[in-house]
């Protein structure tokens, strides 16, 4: 497979589509879309996000401790990209899109309620990364959508509808079909004789 060099950038990578959730000092709610977003530890369960330290969702982060990481399924493609031309600093966010939200288990944590799964976080640290900064948050509480899961209590993924952007592209894309079982496709190769 025949590639081009790119040089150094951010463009092209597959990122989820969130909405991170703050509120102000004042008690408004801010909703800011980010795709600079990943789970970085499982114990402790911890997720990154990467701000600008200029963004009101990052004041908000830090003068509160709090903030919630919502996942946006296809269907909310359109409010998220709004949530991310508009500045929280001018906008009323939740009123522009009419997303509504409703309370997480800490106390100042709001929950976006058409987000089918909802991350609690407790700030933990950031590292400076130039204009950005890499807040760290412990993951304190995950809520996932009832329809989601069978009387077994397995989820079916096509209810979640993560979307996903592409940044050098500028479109977002839902999910296609799964490929493969993770832990379990590669055991073909390692077991091959």
């Amino acid at each position: 497979m025949k590639k081009q060099q790119l040089g150094a950038c951010v463009t092209f990578f597959p990122q989820p589509t969130t909405l991170i959730a703050t509120r102000s000092v004042e008690g408004e709610v801010n909703l800011m879309m980010a795709s600079w977003v990943g789970i970085v530890s499982k114990t402790p369960p911890t997720i990154a996000v990467s701000l600008n330290r200029d963004r009101h969702t990052y004041a908000n982060i830090k003068a509160s401790g709090t903030f919630s990481v919502n996942v946006v399924p296809s269907r909310m493609a359109e409010a998220a990209d709004a949530c991310g031309l508009a500045s929280g600093k001018k906008v009323d966010k939740q009123k522009l899109t009419a997303l509504q939200v409703s309370s997480g288990t800490l106390e100042g944590v709001s929950l976006v309620d058409e987000s089918p799964l909802n991350v609690e976080c407790r700030y933990v640290s950031e590292v400076e990364l130039g204009d950005y900064r890499l807040v760290l948050g412990e993951i304190v509480e995950i809520h996932a959508c009832e329809e989601a899961f069978n009387e077994e209590g397995k989820a079916d993924v096509k209810v979640f509808d993560p979307l996903v952007y592409l940044g050098g592209m500028r479109e977002y894309w839902s999910l296609g079909e799964k490929e493969a079982n993770a832990y379990s496709a590669g055991l073909a190769l390692l077991n091959k004789d």
